[in-house]
């Protein structure tokens, strides 16, 4: 955009055959939209259900907003531009309006850029989009798992390992939302944790060493090291670390079930 110009005066502005200097105005800032008008917002459809005759609520997870809730007014009929837009695991352009708990969507654009996740993959995008809508706290927002969430659905979409994946995911949402501790080190010494030795992770403090009673599950600490690295191949640290975030993430849902966990473990014992 070409920039307008001032003219600025001087010493010699108005002397005979003395021309004025001229010197570019500040860049004109963008027309704020109002505080309650959201355009183009990147996002993804985590559930939706019935509103209504023709219309539905939506959660959403949108990258600078964290999960929010829309209602999609009329997108339920046959020819609405949303009807067929607002599916899982498809990236979106989204634009609401609104204050409120529930925003009033005004329009939502496929993007497009990624492969879809089919069959097996497919059950863990929704467990993945479960886990997003009962532990994320809406208008909290949370750009690293939101990229993280990105990642996550194209790493099932190019059918990497879905264990590994998940269990990689499951581990940058504790973190991002604040309730994982350093797996590193103990609670509350501080004290690092070894490879070889046996430990329990309490869900409000961290690592410390196992004792006989524990009923919490035992790990060893290389599987401790292994989490915090992002290093999933060796077999202990797959079978160690599924028990674990079960575990870790049952605290924090307070025992309220995840119904597509229950599926995926009927499946293919994720």
């Amino acid at each position: 955009m070409d920039a307008s110009l001032a003219l600025v005066p001087t010493e010699a502005a108005g002397q005979a055959g003395t021309p004025p200097a001229v010197a570019p105005a500040p860049p004109r800032r963008p027309r704020a939209l109002p505080r309650d008008r959201i355009n183009g917002q990147p996002g993804f459809v985590l559930h939706s259900y019935p509103y209504k005759e023709t219309s539905l609520i939506v959660d959403l997870f949108t990258r600078d907003f964290g999960r929010i809730g829309v209602v999609a007014k009329g997108a339920k009929r046959p020819h609405s531009a949303l009807r067929g837009v607002l599916q899982t695991f498809q990236p979106l352009s989204m634009s609401w309006s609104g204050r409120n708990e529930l925003r009033t969507l005004i329009d939502a654009e496929w993007v497009g850029g990624m492969l879809p996740i089919e069959r097996t993959a497919l059950l863990c995008g929704f467990y993945v989009n479960e886990l997003l809508v009962k532990l994320l706290a809406r208008d909290d927002p949370h750009p690293a798992l939101f990229d993280q969430y990105v990642d996550t659905l194209n790493q099932l979409a190019h059918n990497e390992p879905a264990p590994i994946v998940l269990r990689k995911f499951e581990r940058a949402l504790l973190k991002q939302t604040g309730v994982a501790a350093d797996l590193k080190r103990c609670a509350p010494s501080g004290e690092a944790v070894v490879a070889g030795t046996e430990y329990v992770v309490d869900p409000e403090r961290g690592p410390r060493l196992a004792r006989v009673s524990d009923a919490w599950p035992v790990v060893d600490g290389r599987t401790l090291q292994d989490i915090e690295a992002g290093d999933y191949s060796a077999p202990q640290t797959q079978a160690q670390s599924k028990l674990l975030m079960r575990f870790l993430l049952a605290h924090q849902l307070g025992g309220a079930p995840l119904n597509t966990r229950q599926i995926l473990i009927d499946l293919m014992q994720l």
